[in-house]
């Protein structure tokens, strides 16, 4: 589907690491052409302030009362919402969409903030987005139409991949696998370094084997056309070294029930966190 773009200022409020990603998403697609003003309430220097286009204030209160933007993104930190979302309530005339990034603080929030007939899309993305590699799963409220879902769609693609989903309760899910899932592949790296330096390999060439040989594999599983499970038998030789090291991992008690356990409590405490 081709790009659409903005036919009014989009006004992003918070430009953290996520925010500042997205942005730089943005300018590089043109998405935003009509303009973008950026919201940083810690009063931190934002990233590409001098950028054509690109405004910053430090305050919602700040900006002209004639202010009419076609899209919000709320990129604050969850714990700062309280303060930022009431802020916005005067642009909930349906015409302008709230895109909110925050973990934790679901439909029903916003809609407590901003009133019912506010067009609301919630979304969890992940941090490889700060290097266009990111994926981000959004769903949106009665309020929000077809073409508005459509244009946050948009946005949220230009760091990445992007995906709608209907039912809500599977963004706590979502921010399980994928919102957590860079840790766990952080952490992946660091324990194969950890056992070859058990295998004695020296560290600093443990550490670059484990981190261009799960980067790699994933560029592998990511621009062909098999699945994880054939890949993964293409590299086990019958009777090989791969094959013993698969016989622990996929063990009754090995890394499947593990990933599953932790996920599940990944996605129980983003449901607390929502209540």
């Amino acid at each position: 589907m081709a790009v659409g773009k903005l036919t009014k200022p989009l006004l992003l409020i918070g430009c953290g690491k996520m925010g500042s990603a997205m942005l730089s998403g943005w300018l590089e697609s043109g998405i935003a052409a009509a303009g973008i003003v950026v919201v940083e309430p810690t009063g931190a220097p934002a990233p590409f302030a001098d950028a054509p286009n690109v405004d910053v204030v430090t305050s919602a209160g700040d900006l002209s009362a004639n202010f009419d933007p076609e899209i919000i993104v709320l990129a604050v930190k969850p714990q700062q919402m309280d303060d930022v979302a009431p802020a916005c309530k005067r642009f909930a005339n349906g015409n302008t969409t709230f895109l909110s990034i925050a973990a934790g603080k679901n439909i029903a929030y916003f809609s407590s903030k901003l009133g019912e007939n506010a067009a609301i899309v919630r979304a969890m993305p992940n941090t490889p987005a700060a290097i266009g590699q990111g994926i981000t799963v959004c769903c949106s409220n009665k309020a929000t139409s077809d073409a508005q879902r459509e244009l946050c769609r948009q946005l949220l693609a230009a760091t990445g991949e992007a995906a709608v989903v209907e039912d809500e309760g599977l963004i706590d899910a979502v921010t399980a696998l994928s919102g957590g899932g860079p840790a766990y592949v952080f952490l992946l790296i660091e324990c194969l370094a950890e056992a070859g330096v058990a295998a004695g390999l020296p560290r600093e060439l443990s550490e670059r084997l484990a981190l261009v040989t799960v980067a790699g594999s994933g560029q592998l599983a990511l621009s062909g056309d098999e699945p994880p499970a054939t890949l993964r038998q293409n590299v086990t030789s019958p009777g090989g070294t791969t094959l013993e090291a698969l016989k622990v991992l996929m063990a009754p008690d090995g890394l499947q029930p593990m990933m599953t356990q932790a996920i599940a409590a990944a996605t129980a405490r983003s449901r607390e966190l929502a209540d």
